[in-house]
């Protein structure tokens, strides 16, 4: 019977202790929605780096649907026209665009390289992504904030 009993109360206490933790849902940010460059960040070879932050001759805005990107950039000192439309895709931490066509000035590049990868940080209302080169040092940085 003491046997029966210890069996009894044992388990009551391990069945109290036992308690069932219900973990909030991690919240996965999307990069949906508008977003202006805050500041680009170029980083030398000597480790230092170089901020330049948005202003009314340097303005630059991305915009993502589930599966595209559009971006524009003006330069008031330059005639040129900046634009890039493609697809994109995020995921762990990674983004990567792919551009089918851009400005006149764009397009130039998108013939030698089409596909930009990024590390990427993000919260709900702003993400940076970060160039990184094959020795997996960073070579310069966009902050974006969401505006939409």
């Amino acid at each position: 019977m003491k046997t029966l009993l210890f069996i009894f109360c044992t388990s009551l206490l391990l069945s109290c202790n036992n308690k069932t933790t219900v973990e909030p849902p991690i919240k996965e940010h999307t990069l949906e929605g508008a977003w202006e460059l805050v500041s680009f960040l170029n980083y030398k070879e000597d480790g230092s780096v170089d901020t330049i932050n948005s202003s009314k001759d340097y303005k630059q805005m991305k915009m993502y649907s589930k599966t595209k990107i559009m971006w524009s950039r003006l330069r008031a000192w330059d005639s040129l026209d900046w634009f890039g439309v493609g697809d994109y895709t995020f995921k762990d931490g990674t983004l990567t665009e792919v551009l089918d066509y851009g400005s006149k000035a764009m397009n130039i590049h998108i013939k030698k390289n089409n596909k930009y990868i990024f590390d990427i940080t993000i919260d709900e209302e702003s993400f940076t992504q970060v160039e990184i080169d094959s020795l997996g040092h960073p070579i310069y940085a966009e902050n974006y904030k969401r505006i939409e």
